[in-house]
């Protein structure tokens, strides 16, 4: 893969399109902005990250773990662009300089597919088609394997791209038409749902409805490609990748000291744990300078951030050559040096034993689980029997939008996907409330 391929400012939707008009923000400017006055970024505000909102302490949502994790990624993307200029100067590769715009504007759009609850959210999706009331739709409507492959493993990552490419009814062709290396810059699996049913891969990039989309992206941005719909990954994937695996664990620890899930000074030597021996006590010292223990952690959180930043950039510029190759498959954070990998993986270790799995934490996804599940359910029930009475005041409050009359099956069923995913945890509950008959609107 080359770099000059690689970063392009050809926008999807306006391939033929040339504003003449000057401007004074950057393609990947432009592409930032759009992503941050867009309304399904803004209703990132209302979906968990991990923890539930708990109202007089404020922890991260997927809006604020977003905007995090763009400060993180232009910081790696500036010291890759640093890097790469001083190695093969400015003029062989223009926009070199725009790496660190482009993964900034990616990682705004990283988890803007994901459905309400994350994570329980994508779970009550996939198992309503896979073993629950929607099992039977795939023989009954005659699905293909890799339309029913998209369906039952439902993706977040593949959500975020249609969300991005995708005409919905009403709106203009391209999405948000958004520059080809921003679209490729957030498709960490690149390769259809065939390959999670083969059990090759753990998760994919795209639906069926946006293959051929990625494949033009793909074909003109020069990545390899390795079979029938599967690519390398684009090279900016690993940075936005990386910056979200540092927010994700580093955050989520500062969230946990500030709920008391995790103690003061068992948070402070996890991330002293970065710093040679000699470096920890200077840390402390320094410290000691402020009395307030969130400031403390706060301190302590930037410096590592710092570290991991400058571990990853390293990373990469080191294996530049196999990432463009397409021969490097690890993620940055696994191939950092072993200090600091061993301090990430304590606190990777200990998340999964006592955050993740914590009373409050379990609580919001049983409940966000049976929320979705039951959404699913009825507006599936809706959509395939719309003649019916009840039916017909469902479908009435969805917006135009979403094409649920569409006469292929699986169409319908995206629609449907498109319409509950897009949801926020609270606009979910209230819905769930009052189909349910367990609340009404007040008049």
């Amino acid at each position: 893969m080359k770099w000059e391929k690689l970063i392009s400012t050809k926008r999807f939707g306006l391939e033929h399109y040339h504003d003449e008009k000057k401007q004074d923000r950057s393609e990947f400017q432009r592409d930032y902005d759009r992503l941050i006055f867009s309304a399904p970024f803004r209703r990132l505000q209302n979906k968990t990250q991990v923890f539930p909102l708990p109202g007089n302490i404020f922890v991260h949502n997927r809006l604020t773990h977003s905007l995090e994790v763009s400060c993180v990624g232009r910081s790696i993307g500036n010291n890759i662009s640093r890097k790469l200029i001083e190695k093969y100067g400015e003029s062989s590769a223009p926009l070199l300089s725009e790496i660190g715009s482009i993964v900034s504007a990616g990682c705004l759009a990283h988890d803007m597919g994901n459905p309400p609850f994350g994570h329980s959210g994508e779970t009550a999706i996939s198992s309503y088609f896979s073993e629950g009331n929607g099992l039977e739709l795939k023989e009954r409507y005659g699905l293909t394997d890799s339309q029913w492959n998209d369906i039952i493993y439902f993706e977040g990552n593949a959500n975020a791209f249609r969300l991005l490419t995708h005409q919905f009814a009403g709106r203009r062709e391209g999405g948000f038409v958004l520059t080809y290396s921003t679209i490729a810059s957030i498709v960490k699996y690149p390769y259809q749902s065939d390959y999670v049913a083969n059990q090759k891969k753990k998760k994919f990039g795209f639906f069926q409805t946006e293959k051929d989309d990625f494949v033009k992206i793909a074909d003109d941005l020069g990545i390899l490609k390795l079979d029938e719909y599967k690519y390398a990954r684009h090279p900016l994937v690993f940075l936005v990748e990386a910056a979200d695996d540092i927010c994700y664990e580093i955050m989520d620890l500062e969230d946990a000291h500030k709920l008391k899930l995790v103690s003061n000074e068992e948070t402070k030597q996890l991330f002293l744990n970065f710093f040679p021996e000699e470096e920890q006590q200077k840390k402390r010292d320094r410290m000691a300078a402020v009395t307030d223990e969130n400031e403390q952690i706060a301190y302590l959180r930037s410096t590592v951030v710092g570290v991991l930043v400058d571990e990853c950039s390293r990373v990469f510029v080191e294996n530049e050559e196999a990432i463009l190759s397409g021969t490097f498959t690890s993620s940055l954070v696994n191939c950092m040096s072993d200090r600091v990998r061993n301090a990430y993986e304590q606190i990777v270790n200990l998340a999964l034993k006592r955050i993740y799995k914590s009373k409050d934490v379990v609580d919001i996804e049983i409940a966000g689980y049976n929320i979705i599940y039951t959404l699913i359910d009825k507006v599936i029930n809706a959509v395939f029997n719309a003649d019916k009475a009840y039916s017909k005041q469902l479908l009435a409050r969805i917006p135009e939008q979403y094409e649920t009359d569409a006469k292929d099956p699986y169409h319908k069923i995206l629609a449907v996907l498109d319409y509950v995913s897009g949801m926020t945890d609270i606009y979910s509950l209230d819905l769930y409330r009052k189909i349910n008959g367990m609340s009404l609107p007040s008049l």
